[in-house]
């Protein structure tokens, strides 16, 4: 199913950074190798959400709501977040980076097809794309 709505798509940008920071969660679990990074890394998706939100119900009318602001296939952006019991470290952060290049090409794509009814959201989609990016290079440095 293709979401169309603002409410749907933001409620996909939800859904990515709740499994994510699941993900990372379980991660500093099972790893305990740089926890502490890991777990602040699932904070940031919890504030990425709050971001989010304010963005979309500062800006949000029944005219946008209404509309169509995305075209957007979330099988594209379907998450693997459980961590194989037999996963080494390497393995998890390589899953890791996969999960952030998935969320990543989300925010961008959302951003430029949300551009032309609103401002706010493109513009947080983007912030967030950019932490996203920023979080890839501290991956690989773990690696």
């Amino acid at each position: 199913m293709i979401i169309h709505t603002a409410s749907e798509g933001i409620t996909l940008a939800r859904k990515l950074e709740n499994d994510s920071a699941g993900f990372y969660e379980d991660m500093a679990k099972k790893f305990t190798k740089d926890a502490e990074t890991l777990r602040s890394f699932a904070q940031e998706n919890k504030k990425n959400i709050s971001q989010i939100d304010r963005a979309y119900y500062g800006v949000i009318t029944d005219a946008i709501e209404g509309g169509y602001a995305f075209n957007l296939d979330p099988d594209k952006y379907i998450l693997k977040t459980e961590i194989q019991g037999k996963a080494s470290y390497a393995d998890a952060l390589k899953q890791a980076l996969t999960i952030e290049d998935k969320i990543t090409a989300f925010y961008t794509e959302a951003a430029q097809q949300s551009g032309g009814l609103m401002a706010d959201v493109p513009r947080t989609f983007l912030l967030v794309a950019k932490k996203r990016a920023a979080r890839i290079a501290k991956l690989k440095q773990l690696a």
